[in-house]
């Protein structure tokens, strides 16, 4: 596409990767996608090539653990792991052997086949509403390009030849292209592809680099060298910005700097109302490498551990071996401080890639979660004897998600407690009490809290799927996207509900999911009752300074008066008016 040649100021929105504003010329990474035309080769040739395919895999492995070992000396030892994901695709049999077959069958040269296959591979995943799962295909992409620049015999560029302080704008790239930044060359930067949990953002991140992603065909939209701004806080990118945006962008870049200083001072404080009302606020994390981040920004131990990303991360399913190990190494971390695992949510769009078993054409309504876990319980044991290992220490609690009913959750006990005897007979230690919980993100399952709350330790609210399932609204479909609406009456009287019906029996009651890193739904839930809120490791700063500058009696006035509203727009007029008197005049610039 032509670049336009008209300089107006205008501002892309996408995906805030990593915090900061950074402004600079901006400097175009125009990697044209590798051409690769099918050849014909004799039935004599078939051993070379698949010999040469061999090789290119071992080449491309070998480059890629010495990119982990510059990580883990850069950066740190837990980042480096982010490179593993792509140590697997190259050893994923099932892609390795399909290639090998077609080249026998075909006798079509190796890198033909392999682009033939991982784009088999890469159309399977994005058909998945799993924004995680879908974020991987940049890790096969940069994979599959850097093994077929091996097999044509092409050298890999990287970015460590720019010298000159620029602001870098591609299509995709990949952790390895990341890893190869100079920040002081490389302020920030600008991609088409990507999302907020990519490993791309998790290393920009670390790394202290600012960046924007997902912004769609924003590289068709820029020239080289035009002057830009970066906002990888409110996930913004300007080009060509007048003198009025350059000096309104120049205050929220001291902003943002002052804030952070401010922000960083709460990292040891409590997240306790003005009158003494004690909230819990910890993180949601999807792999072991997540929980440096969330200490960072003052997380309260580990609310969510969505365990599932161990598989979905990986080229096969893990030993309970390595899930021990992996959950130990969370709770290790994060000790005193507690962890909550939530067993396997798989099923649906996070389809089985050995067999297909789990892909269905209405997933959010089928065989997924607990229901799977329950319909195949020695694949259920081999996780929850990992998880009761890693509880030796008594900071671990197992969490069962998409419970609808008691019958499920005293099924799931049951298992629970053969994986527990089978632990005693080899004398291994764990916790004999460790506390049991259950997502409540299904309407049933709220409705129903009284009854389930005898039955478990605590509860914590999904609010995401429990949006969707009580408005019949599937959060990925764009087209009703708009009506996916957190503050539905209908949705607090649940969440509520459920709250009530926790305390009521004695049991503790939390929240996560996107509601939990809402500032305008952070005085609303305190007044309702949540003892304790898990989100981003990024929103926990701002959430817990809204929570230490409300009072728990003003707070639970408020929610009064919210449940008595009765449509979308009231609600989000009365929360936004609330919280413009609360802080309006102290955020005007702020950091959400």
């Amino acid at each position: 596409m032509k670049k336009p040649n008209k300089q107006v100021c205008v501002i892309y929105r996408g995906i805030p990767a990593s915090p900061g504003v950074v402004i600079a010329k901006a400097f175009l990474l125009d990697r044209e996608s590798i051409q690769v035309t099918k050849e014909k080769i004799e039935e004599n040739e078939v051993t070379k090539e698949i010999l040469k395919f061999k090789k290119a895999l071992s080449d491309t492995k070998e480059e890629v653990l010495k990119i982990k070992e510059k990580v883990a000396k850069r950066i740190d030892p837990d980042h480096a792991k982010i490179f593993e994901a792509q140590v697997m695709i190259l050893e994923d049999g099932l892609i390795n052997d399909a290639v090998i077959e077609k080249i026998k069958q075909e006798k079509s040269n190796a890198e033909f086949v392999y682009r033939k296959v991982i784009e088999q591979t890469i159309t399977t995943l994005s058909a998945s509403k799993d924004e995680y799962l879908r974020e991987r295909i940049m890790d096969i992409n940069a994979v599959a390009n850097r093994l077929i620049y091996n097999l044509l015999g092409i050298k890999h560029l990287t970015l460590e030849s720019i010298n000159s302080p620029v602001i870098l704008v591609a299509k995709s790239l990949s952790p390895g292209d990341v890893v190869h930044m100079k920040k002081e060359s490389i302020l920030g930067f600008a991609t088409d592809m990507g999302g907020g949990t990519s490993h791309v953002a998790l290393l920009a991140k670390s790394m202290g680099i600012p960046a924007v992603v997902g912004l769609k065909n924003f590289f068709d939209h820029i020239q080289d060298k035009q002057n830009i701004i970066l906002d990888g806080t409110k996930g913004e990118v300007v080009i060509c910005p007048d003198e009025q945006t350059l000096k309104e962008y120049e205050k929220r870049k001291k902003y943002i700097l002052q804030k952070t200083v401010e922000l960083s001072e709460l990292k040891s404080l409590p997240a306790e109302t003005s009158d003494g009302r004690r909230i819990e606020l910890s993180a949601n994390i999807e792999l072991p490498l997540d929980v440096d981040s969330a200490i960072e920004y003052g997380a309260e131990g580990v609310g969510l551990f969505r365990t599932e990303y161990l598989y979905i991360a990986r080229a096969d399913f893990p030993t309970e071996e390595e899930q021990y190990k992996a959950y130990s190494e969370v709770a290790q971390k994060v000790y005193p401080e507690s962890v909550i695992l939530r067993t396997f949510d798989l099923g649906g769009d996070k389809f089985d890639r050995h067999t297909g078993d789990l892909y269905e054409t209405n997933p959010f309504l089928g065989w997924r979660a607990i229901r799977a876990c329950l319909d195949l319980p020695e694949m259920f044991k081999i996780q929850l004897r990992a998880m009761l290992k890693a509880s030796a220490k008594k900071n671990v609690k197992i969490m069962f998600p998409m419970i609808s009913e008691v019958g499920e959750l005293k099924r799931a006990k049951a298992i629970l407690n053969e994986a527990k005897e089978e632990l005693r007979r080899k004398k291994i230690p764990f916790d004999e009490d460790i506390p049991v919980g259950i997502m409540v993100e299904i309407p049933s399952a709220a409705l129903a809290g009284d009854a389930l709350a005898k039955e478990c330790d605590f509860f914590s609210i999904g609010t995401n799927d429990l949006i969707q399932y009580t408005l019949a609204v599937d959060r990925g479909n764009e087209k009703i996207a708009y009506l996916f609406q957190g503050f539905h009456p209908a949705v607090l009287k649940l969440i509520k509900q459920t709250i009530d019906a926790a305390h009521n029996n004695g049991i503790w009651a939390g929240l996560c999911g996107e509601m939990a890193a809402d500032p305008l739904a952070t005085p609303m839930l305190v007044g309702m009752g949540v003892d304790e809120l898990s989100t981003s490791a990024m929103a926990i700063p701002e959430i817990k300074k809204i929570i230490r500058s409300i009072e728990f009696e003003d707070a639970k006035k408020h929610a009064q008066e919210v449940l008595k509203l009765s449509t979308i727009e009231d609600v989000k007029k009365f929360l936004t008016e609330d919280y413009a008197k609360r802080f309006g005049k102290e955020n005007k610039n702020k950091l959400t």
